[in-house]
């Protein structure tokens, strides 16, 4: 257990905790109070340090993750509940709202070939979202819409080929939170700095 905290850089009793809700799996009993911990364990550990501490996700959801990953299902099943609990909570929008916003973005998706279904967590934010820009009577960022569906296919290319670069599933649903949250992030920066540029383009008198 020493080693194995020492490896991992997390401490023995947060290890402990992990074990006893079951999102690490035991090591191999030696002794009454010995086991012993393989690279498995390193890489869990690091797994569940990626979902709770860069993806913020709780304990029952990290749960649900690494049953994933321990079952038989495809790694497109598994990358779906990942992205599934890194959705965060969606803007409650009911009624006519909800219908108008499915209305625009439905027709778009089959467009590029993305799933769409209105209970996804995903589809739920998003609802939320274009719903918001439209009550601040932001119309032509809406207008825009198709410009960033493009933009969107590009980045998930990216996103794809990266961890497509990793091998084992801890490894590939750790690279898929650290490149969706982080990479959220990243992009939000080289965004900025791009939009500066383009500002200086567009306005050159200063």
């Amino acid at each position: 257990m020493a080693e194995l905290s020492a490896e991992s850089g997390i401490p023995v009793a947060t290890i402990k905790y992990y074990l006893r809700e079951g999102l690490l799996p035991a090591g191999e009993r030696t002794s009454p109070n010995q086991a012993r911990y393989g690279e498995e364990h390193v890489r869990r550990l690091k797994l569940i340090r990626a979902l709770v501490e860069i993806g913020g996700l709780s304990v029952a959801t990290v749960r649900e993750v690494v049953a994933a990953v321990d079952s038989d299902r495809a790694a497109y099943n598994v990358l779906g509940v990942m992205q599934r609990a890194l959705s965060g909570a969606a803007v409650d929008v009911a009624g006519d709202d909800r219908e108008w916003a499915l209305e625009l973005l439905g027709p778009l998706a089959r467009e590029h070939g993305w799933k769409f279904r209105d209970d996804d967590p995903v589809v739920e934010s998003l609802v939320g979202t274009v719903c918001t820009i439209r009550a601040l009577g932001h119309q032509v960022l809406l207008d825009q819409l198709g410009r960033y569906a493009d933009l969107a296919d590009r980045i998930a290319e990216v996103d794809l080929d990266t961890v497509a670069a990793v091998g084992s599933m801890d490894r590939i649903v750790e690279a898929a939170v650290v490149g969706t949250v982080l990479g959220d992030r990243l992009f939000e920066g080289l965004r900025r700095l791009a939009q500066a540029a383009e500002t200086a383009r567009r306005y050159p008198e200063g």
